[in-house]
């Protein structure tokens, strides 16, 4: 393995718009390609094979390789543009790399079909909107939209921290600054204690992942910025319960109030085939802070919140993932059968035959 052969292997995925790509030792490279893992007409990899590609990747965000790494995440480009985010890891005694293939242009809602709402969600004054779902199903790429959607619109200074940066911006109307976790900041937490001193409007927080990042958010949100950022649950009751189970029992209560005051919607992403199997498309659960769902946030009447979202559908354009996998159903873009896989819901089979 050489720096020419892999650049050769990632501009093939690039070309191909694979999502991923896997190296491990004793193993060709994978490639996957509309959900599924397809194994490379090539020789195994070897361990000094995945041992250059780990080094390469570190080499290019001025790191080297040491023997005490067992994971860490970092980005990659190769000289004809494609971008990459890596995953480097352990196993076996060996190195191990997952490569997420990222998109060379930012879509717009309409390219990634995702609903127009969105739009008017991104364009809140204030407050925070989670954009949710499992590992791969989309969430970085939506938020980049959003971002795009302000970066295009409005004149707002966008402070983006991320773990590594993936979608590059150029600023247009507004002013776009992009921090990365180990080379421009130590930690999350710590970047959004200083973001808050670099007159920000908007503030894109690449994930929450521990309670000090969730509590830095929420104060940013409570102190009249706009904040996103993403988690990975599967629909807004998940995402609520996730945010007030990182906090202590005895901080619970307050943290339901203060979530309940800033909350302007979670999206909730999963995707999944059409028709035909060529494309993939997204599923979305849009639910939107009414002030019937910031009570049942406040008195923890979560299990109604689904309830309230389908309620809402026409006046708040929300819609539960049901609500989507219904109509796209109806609209003949997905199969009843991928539906049923992807849905959560008891009542699914009740809703398909209410609706026939």
């Amino acid at each position: 393995m050489d720096a020419n052969i892999l650049h050769q292997i990632l501009e093939i995925a690039f070309q191909k718009k694979v999502s991923d790509l896997h190296f491990e030792v004793d193993n060709p490279p994978f490639f996957r390609g509309r959900g599924q893992l397809i194994r490379a007409k090539m020789p195994s990899l070897t361990p000094a094979d995945t041992e250059f590609i780990a080094a390469q990747v570190l080499e290019y965000n001025g790191r080297q390789l040491s023997n005490d790494l067992k994971e860490c995440d970092a980005s990659y480009s190769i000289p004809t543009g494609g971008r990459f985010r890596v995953s480097i890891f352990r196993q076996k005694g060996h190195y191990g790399i997952v490569m997420r293939v990222i998109p060379p242009v930012i879509g717009t809602f309409e390219d990634l079909n995702l609903p127009p709402v969105l739009s008017e969600i991104a364009q809140a004054p204030n407050g925070l909107i989670l954009v949710t779902g499992p590992t791969g199903n989309g969430k970085s790429t939506s938020l980049a939209s959003m971002l795009r959607h302000l970066n295009e619109n409005f004149s707002y200074n966008i402070i983006t921290i991320e773990d590594p940066i993936e979608f590059l911006f150029t600023s247009k109307k507004s002013c776009i600054i992009q921090r990365e976790i180990g080379i421009d900041t130590e930690s999350f937490s710590s970047a959004l204690k200083a973001a808050l001193r670099m007159d920000p409007d908007v503030i894109m927080v690449g994930e929450m992942r521990d309670k000090e990042t969730i509590d830095a958010c929420i104060k940013a949100a409570e102190t009249g910025h706009l904040v996103l950022s993403t988690l990975h649950t599967q629909g807004a009751v998940s995402t609520i319960n996730r945010i007030i189970g990182h906090f202590p029992p005895e901080a619970q209560e307050i943290v339901r109030q203060r979530l309940a005051d800033i909350l302007v919607a979670t999206v909730s992403l999963r995707l999944i085939k059409d028709k035909s199997g060529e494309n993939i498309l997204p599923v979305v659960e849009i639910m939107r802070s009414t002030t019937t769902i910031q009570a049942c946030i406040r008195e923890g009447r979560l299990d109604e919140i689904e309830k309230h979202i389908e309620n809402g559908a026409s006046q708040y354009q929300m819609q539960s993932l049901d609500m989507h996998l219904l109509q796209m159903y109806r609209q003949d873009m997905i199969s009843i059968e991928d539906a049923k896989r992807l849905t959560h819901s008891m009542d699914f089979e009740r809703k398909l035959m209410f609706d026939n």
